[in-house]
């Protein structure tokens, strides 16, 4: 075993002590009055304390150590005042491997000890090398200094950090290593702690628990290997381990491959690290927006094309702790189809946010993230005609979505069913979503066509955080996530709702919270007759809604995402001359009066809700 100085050790004890006076007697043999000098001290084999050793300073304020009793029979104290003790660096290849993740540590081990390399390792990760039948050198043999504090230090050591640091092309460094019998790393293959797993467990972690996993010198091997990756490769995920025996066995040095090697190491310790913030910042404080906001994102998928053919696109995964089983689209199964595009992941979380909203069994059909159908019925078939039928022309090529299973039923429904428009033309999807699949109603829905998106989503989870991008930063708020139940409809009006037009009113209130601003939408009987969307004024929006909606617009409820600026021969108007039965609002405008005039002077209810429901 090599013999190395470990850190430097003083403990005060008074200088009157005569045991401390002792200890320095005996100490002053071994020191020079302008050198440094190494003892060992050897423990017997029957006693349970591991080899240490002392590196010991010459100082003139040097303070004696307190006795170790227990030790102090047993121990031999072996000096060489004429001369410095100078353990020889290691020579040969050197591998270093410490991991919490240990899959395929032993095809890794065997495939560098064929290569020629010595490895290195610590605790368990040492343990399964042997276990497998390989040859391991243990990190408390290089820096003869056993792990302590519970594991917290095992390799921030000088015999470990100078071997990866020391930069080959400088002599003085080379000269310090040869200097201090150090070594060389070559290879680095550390991961770290499953901290991510552990605070996302379904069992609450205690916080002492969470500290315990944060992993110290885990991070500290891989940051000093990636940043001497010129002459150290450095390796933090299993799927790399062919890909780095390939490299070693051959004659090159491709520094592009050691750079990306690098680029992985850096970003998997910045992820581990924003995890370990979020997480700190939750246990710290109440307040939902942080000074500063790390968002780790791990790429899902390289896209054909962006929103148009001549923009590059991929698909990111959110991996915030706020994320996990947070559901949404970008977690979805594909069961059968074409790969997702860019616009195809926008229509698809559009329409399955809005059906997740829905209680009741219900369909949305959603065209540029828009929803031009929502009905809402026990009878999930006729839910689904009833949400084509409101925009057949819109919902042909667009996506269909559902809140309950598809069986074979609904399946052959989707893949049958024929445009009301010529009652002929059978209906194109891009995608259909839903929370789950008979298998026989999977196996019809794949008939339907090659190419037809089949997606599996869970319930997108209240209260995260969303983020926008706007040029050169990002907007953050709470999600949108009010339903009926959670506000009031107040009636201002001298008419009162009857109970069906109230449950109209509310229905329409939460399909306009998914259209885009300007929002109007007209529904009947818990079924979506027309939307007007986008628009730059609120007339226009409600014009078109009406012109969808057709004569069945009498007696129906119309839902406003934002208040109406005027009512006099504007939109509230010429809602209520059209049939309207009643109308829910936000209100907030100065003008509020004029609208409750208005609908008083034609009979129809109006009901304030107090919330808005902008979406730019």
């Amino acid at each position: 075993m090599l013999g190395s100085p470990a850190a430097s050790a003083s403990a005060s004890t008074s200088s009157t002590s005569s045991s401390a006076a002792a200890a320095a007697s005996s100490r002053s043999s071994l020191l020079h009055s302008t050198s440094t000098h190494r003892t060992r001290t050897r423990l017997s084999t029957s006693h349970p304390v591991p080899v240490v050793c002392v590196r010991l300073q010459s100082s003139s304020s040097w303070r004696a150590a307190p006795p170790i009793k227990a030790m102090a029979a047993e121990a031999e104290i072996l000096s060489a005042p004429d001369k410095e003790l100078r353990p020889s660096a290691p020579r040969g290849k050197q591998a270093l491997i410490s991991l919490s993740d240990k899959t395929d540590l032993a095809f890794l081990g065997k495939g560098l000890q064929e290569l020629g390399y010595t490895v290195v390792s610590t605790g368990g990760t040492a343990s399964a090398l042997e276990n497998a039948g390989l040859s391991v050198t243990k990190v408390e043999q290089l820096t003869c200094f056993p792990e302590m504090l519970d594991g917290r230090v095992k390799t921030l050591h000088p015999h470990i950090h100078g071997g990866i640091l020391a930069r080959r092309d400088q002599q003085h460094h080379m000269e310090a290593l040869n200097k201090h019998g150090i070594g060389t790393f070559d290879v680095v293959v550390v991961n770290l702690y499953p901290f991510y797993d552990k605070v996302t467990s379904a069992a609450d972690i205690e916080f002492e628990d969470g500290i315990e996993n944060v992993d110290i010198g885990g991070p500290a091997m891989i940051r000093a290997a990636a940043k001497n990756h010129k002459d150290v490769l450095v390796v933090v995920d299993s799927h790399d381990y062919p890909a780095l025996l390939e490299f070693l066995k051959s004659d090159g040095d491709d520094q592009q491959f050691r750079r990306k090697l690098a680029w992985k190491a850096f970003e998997h310790v910045a992820s581990y690290d924003s995890a370990v913030s979020e997480w700190l910042w939750r246990q710290t404080t109440g307040e939902k927006f942080p000074p500063s906001l790390t968002v780790p994102l791990s790429l899902k998928s390289s896209l054909r094309y962006g929103e148009n053919p001549h923009q590059k696109a991929a698909f990111y995964v959110d991996k915030s702790l706020a994320e996990v089983n947070g559901g949404g689209i970008a977690t979805a199964i594909q069961h059968h189809g074409k790969e997702m595009s860019y616009n195809n992941y926008l229509d698809a979380d559009a329409a399955w946010n809005c059906v997740s909203e829905f209680s009741d069994p219900t369909c949305v059909v959603v065209k540029h993230t828009n929803p031009c159908g929502v009905a809402s019925r026990s009878d999930i078939l006729e839910a689904y005609r009833l949400a084509v039928k409101a925009d057949p022309v819109s919902a042909f090529g667009g996506i269909v979505a559902f809140n309950v299973e598809i069986d074979e039923n609904l399946a052959r429904e989707i893949r049958e069913f024929r445009s009301p428009t010529d009652g002929e033309t059978r209906m194109f999807y891009e995608i259909v979503v839903a929370p789950k699949y008979s298998k026989k109603g999977l196996e019809v829905l794949r008939g339907k066509s090659k190419t037809l998106r089949i997606l599996e989503a869970k319930e997108n989870k209240k209260g995260k955080l969303s983020l926008r991008q706007v040029g050169g930063g990002w907007l953050a708020q709470d999600s949108d996530d009010l339903t009926p139940a959670d506000i009031q409809f107040n009636a201002v009006s001298g008419t009162t709702p009857q109970e069906s037009e109230l449950e109209d009113a509310k229905f329409a209130w939460l399909c306009v919270k998914h259209v885009k601003s300007n929002a109007i939408v007209i529904a009947k009987n818990k079924c979506m007759l027309g939307m007007g969307s986008g628009q730059p004024n609120r007339l226009e929006s409600l014009r078109i809604a009406m012109r969808k909606s057709g004569e069945e617009v009498k007696g129906a409820a119309l839902a406003s995402d934002a208040f109406f600026p005027f009512a006099w021969n504007d939109a509230v108007e010429e809602a209520c001359q059209s049939g309207i039965a009643v109308i829910a609002e936000p209100g907030g405008s100065i003008r509020d009066q004029d609208a409750i005039e208005c609908c008083n002077k034609y009979g129809v209810s109006l009901v304030f809700t107090n919330v808005r429901h902008f979406r730019h």
